[in-house]
């Protein structure tokens, strides 16, 4: 377990390795990256009960984690190294042409970590309700994480599996939604507007914590732990997280701007010089 200081400067380091790496590929999503970068540094660091050393596909006796927006793999690559599943320095690799730190999760590569392609948006939730029911079966006790955009909300595949996993009571189940109200061609608001998310996943029988600033690490942690504290209830789990996309870079920040966008050597440069080194760089 680490301290709240030390999540705290895993993610300033998370955040460095987002800029770069997006800046070298000339291609990838820093937006949605800094906005998760507090979840993804608490979930693999404090949350998960979860070895890198031991890792398989199947999970047995151990959680199991399935990031269903795929595009936000800065993040997920950077957190991954950092915890020790790869070579930090392998991060010079991300976006190239065969290597196995794609633009989006893939399985082709077996890559440490990664248990399915996802990037097409709305199809995470069914496998990580999947690999959750087949735990029950199995009588092993770990659970299951899941995450998702919230603009990833307006494919209809999510809601069928919302209405499967309240009806069977996948309660090993903890989906957490990144309520950031961006996404690639506006608001969510101007898009298709969510509505009141928290009355619509209570209708489906899941239970939901909330999270009001999902970019401070203790509110982080807290809420996570409570969202452990209700699983084996007899309900799935849901945890809306209020970010910002772009968080941590002041010119990013806010904005759709930099969803699919990455920074330019001079902004590169401005990016760097708002966050820290803590770790080292790759």
């Amino acid at each position: 377990m680490k301290t709240l200081i030390e999540l705290q400067n895993i993610a300033k380091q998370v955040r460095r390795d987002i800029v770069r790496m997006t800046n070298k590929a000339k291609s990838g999503h820093p937006g949605g990256s800094l906005g998760c970068t507090e979840f993804m540094t608490a979930l693999h660091f404090n949350i998960m009960n979860a070895d890198p050393a031991r890792f398989t596909m199947e999970g047995r006796g151990e959680d199991m984690f399935f990031m269903s927006n795929g595009h936000i793999t800065p993040v997920l690559y950077s957190v991954m190294a950092r915890r020790g599943y790869f070579p930090v320095d392998e991060l010079n690799t991300f976006r190239f042409l065969g290597t196995r730190l794609q633009g989006h999760p893939s399985t082709a590569h077996n890559l440490p970590g990664i248990r399915m392609a996802s990037g097409s948006l709305g199809q995470g939730l069914s496998v990580a309700i999947g690999a959750a029911v087949a735990k029950k079966m199995d009588g092993d006790n770990s659970l299951v994480f899941s995450l998702h955009g919230d603009g990833e909300l307006e494919e209809g595949q999510i809601w069928e599996a919302v209405m499967f996993a309240g009806s069977k009571h996948v309660d090993n189940l903890i989906a957490t939604v990144d309520y950031n109200r961006q996404q690639i061609d506006g608001t969510t608001d101007q898009v298709m507007s969510l509505g009141n998310l928290q009355a619509k996943w209570e209708a489906f029988g899941w239970q939901v914590v909330n999270i009001a600033n999902g970019n401070d690490m203790q509110q982080v942690v807290d809420g996570l732990n409570a969202a452990k504290a209700l699983t084996g209830k007899g309900k799935p789990i849901c945890v809306i997280m209020k970010t910002e996309m772009g968080y941590g870079v002041d010119f990013m920040q806010g904005t759709n701007k930099y969803h699919g966008t990455p920074p330019s050597d001079e902004e590169l440069a401005k990016a760097l010089a708002q966050l820290p080194e803590t770790l080292g760089d790759y």
